[in-house]
């Protein structure tokens, strides 16, 4: 796996901007004082590229990819500690069974890129908390040939270190702090069901291949190119015409909200609660544009849209949701931005912002969620 030089930028916020931070005299007798200088930083992402770009590269279709050791040699200023070690050891083993799954729904990738970049950093007596923001791009093995050239995403990541003896720092774990849709190279635990009531959608078949459900221009004048060109403009550099809503549970809906309407669906103004109505406005806006669960009951009420059988029915233009633990309530709204010649359709979404993502992807990454796919 291929990857390009580590960039390391340190935002407003880092605590070593412009003076050391020391360790208090207290904490000596457990590891020595040290300073937090821009080179400890650099390390800190570094450490942070390693473990991410070994996750990026289990799921790389190249008998040349480089393995990287998680655990830096004795004379380094960072190492992963040995319970992060064992449990990064089971997420690349996870990948890696993901890229079976792939593999067998006639998905690959050759190759892969990911870069990290220090946004913050803050010490507080022996911890140290990095907030970093990953860009990872992976290229598509060109199976059946039409595949897209590539898809990417950003997601942000915040690493616990540890002061450990002889001026060293231990990465003792890392998480995700994106809100929705975890990225391709996100290790995934086994959901555990819940009780609870299904939405009045019909969930969509997995199954591959699908029978064929061609999508046609309806008589209300949609725009299908139209609102895939708006999700591909906006899915990484935001309209500055939306508010953003990654802070209040994810951007996901408010995202397809902004492409439907990019491409015809006009405001139902009302209510702002009532999930009869759908609507933007420059103060505040529907339950129904943000909320994922409320879309929905709003897509299927006024029949706007209506649910397809199967995910790999999904054409450019329509819609895609998922109940990842499968308690009844949609975590996580994709619309459909490209559709391969042998019917593979690819998603574009916010939270985690991603470009042409393939619906066996993400099938082979979440086998047991319950999916939603909406014919617009």
């Amino acid at each position: 796996m291929k990857r390009k030089t580590l960039r390391i930028t340190l935002g407003a916020a880092v605590a070593v901007a412009a003076t050391a931070v020391l360790l208090p005299s207290a904490f000596a007798g457990q590891a020595q004082a040290r300073t937090v200088d821009a080179n400890t930083v650099d390390t800190f992402g570094r450490i942070a590229d390693d473990v991410l770009a070994q996750r990026t590269n289990a799921l790389v279709d190249s008998s040349s990819a480089r393995r990287m050791p998680l655990a830096e040699g004795k004379n380094k200023k960072v190492r992963v500690s040995a319970g992060l070690a064992r449990t990064e050891k089971g997420s690349v083993s996870s990948l890696q069974a993901r890229k079976k799954r792939l593999a067998a729904l006639g998905e690959a990738y050759t190759a892969g890129d990911t870069q990290v970049s220090v946004d913050t950093t803050r010490v507080k007596g022996n911890r140290a908390t990095v907030e970093v923001t990953e860009t990872t791009v992976l290229k598509y093995k060109k199976v059946h040939g039409d595949e897209p050239d590539t898809t990417g995403f950003k997601a942000h990541h915040e690493l616990s270190f540890t002061a450990a003896s002889g001026g060293k720092w231990d990465l003792t774990g890392i998480k995700s702090t994106d809100q929705g849709f975890p990225a391709i190279n996100a290790p995934v635990a086994k959901p555990v069901a819940t009780a609870g009531t299904m939405p009045k959608a019909t969930p969509a078949s997995t199954s591959w291949p699908a029978r064929p459900a061609p999508k046609k221009q309806t008589s209300s004048g949609y725009n299908y190119s139209a609102m895939a060109a708006y999700a591909e403009k906006y899915w990484k550099y935001y309209n500055p015409a939306y508010r953003q809503f990654n802070a209040d549970g994810g951007d996901c809906t408010n995202f397809i909200s902004q492409a439907l309407k990019a491409g015809g669906w006009k405001n139902d103004s009302g209510s702002a609660s009532d999930y009869r109505k759908w609507w933007y406005d420059t103060s505040t806006q529907s339950t129904t544009w943000v909320g994922a669960n409320e879309w929905s009951w709003y897509a299927l009420n006024s029949k706007r849209v209506t649910n397809l059988a199967n995910v790999y029915q999904l054409g450019v233009g329509d819609i895609l949701q998922m109940d990842f633990d499968g308690d009844g309530s949609k975590d996580h709204s994709m619309i459909t931005t490209y559709r391969s010649r042998i019917g593979m359709p690819y998603m574009t979404y916010h939270s985690t912002n991603t470009f042409r993502k393939s619906v066996a992807s993400i099938v082979a990454s979440y086998p047991d969620a319950v999916y939603y796919a909406y014919r617009t």
